[in-house]
């Protein structure tokens, strides 16, 4: 029976490509591949002639013919620019159908950006949410870190090193000063590990520029330690901060991080209290 081959590449340096992938890589009489130019330096670098066919996101559906006419007489190896195919990359459409066809999927291990990332960034690794890549804008990056602010598992996710700033002032907003990494270019010659508080690494980056692949890890939410607040110590904190002078969001999110409520819960009794929004 044919085989569709799922084939991690390197995502900086070649050594990091298996002996297997190589292989994989020669036997098959197809390599379909999310950019070919990027995937045929690959091959030259190793001395692998199969063909190849470009199989990337404009394309992926209108392809899955073509590919699966390939697989009717022998092998087919998908490959993305770096790491695992499939992962942020095009290659679960082309799955999905194959196991419905079913053909079967042999998906080798491999170079990928969030395992070294997640390993490397000193945050704990016995759990983790995988973001993929982050929301480009502000509002729907708020509303999935806002959703995401009482997970107590580590967040990984990939963002543009365009938008790094931003994202950073949006993370210390809405989840407060939290431990994260900033994984730069890895396996290639600049690889960087920039760890520290959300303010930290802000301040590090606001100063020295932002340039390569950017891999995030996040700390998770601290586990509560006692049972959550009721509403009268809620309000009651909400009340001595506010006379204070400090802001209602500011309010809000400081209590959420220590009463194990949600800060849009805390937000909206500081409106009923109030009478107005910020």
């Amino acid at each position: 029976m044919p085989t569709l081959f799922i084939v991690p590449t390197p995502i900086g340096n070649l050594e990091d490509i298996t002996l297997r992938a190589l292989r994989v890589l020669r036997e098959v009489q197809l390599i379909a591949a999310e950019d070919t130019r990027t995937t045929r330096f690959l091959l030259q670098h190793f001395s692998i002639t199969t063909p190849l066919t470009s199989y990337h996101e404009h394309n992926k559906l209108t392809k899955l013919d073509a590919i699966f006419e390939a697989l009717a007489g022998g092998d087919v190896a998908l490959v993305s620019d770096a790491g695992m195919p499939g992962i942020s990359d095009p290659g679960y459409e082309l799955v999905k159908a194959a196991i419905t066809r079913g053909i079967r999927v042999e998906p080798l291990p491999g170079a990928n950006a969030i395992l070294p990332a997640l390993v490397g960034s000193g945050l704990p690794t016995d759990g983790f949410v995988y973001l993929g890549f982050l929301p480009r804008k502000d509002k729907p990056l708020r509303h999935l870190l806002e959703s995401l602010s009482t997970e107590t598992r580590t967040l990984v996710g990939y963002e543009s090193p365009n938008r790094l700033l931003d994202t950073l002032a949006v993370i210390q907003s809405v989840l407060g000063d939290r431990r994260l990494c900033v994984a730069r270019e890895l396996s290639k010659m600049f690889e960087e590990f920039q760890r520290g508080t959300a303010a930290e690494v802000l301040a590090h980056f606001r100063e020295h520029g932002v340039r390569g692949e950017i891999t995030l890890v996040i700390e998770g939410c601290a586990p509560l330690t006692e049972t959550a607040w009721d509403e009268n110590r809620v309000r009651a904190a909400l009340q001595s901060r506010l006379e204070s002078g400090e802001s209602l969001s500011s309010a809000a999110r400081a209590i959420a991080a220590e009463s194990g409520w949600n800060r849009r819960a805390i937000y909206a009794l500081g409106v009923q209290e109030t009478g107005s929004q910020e």
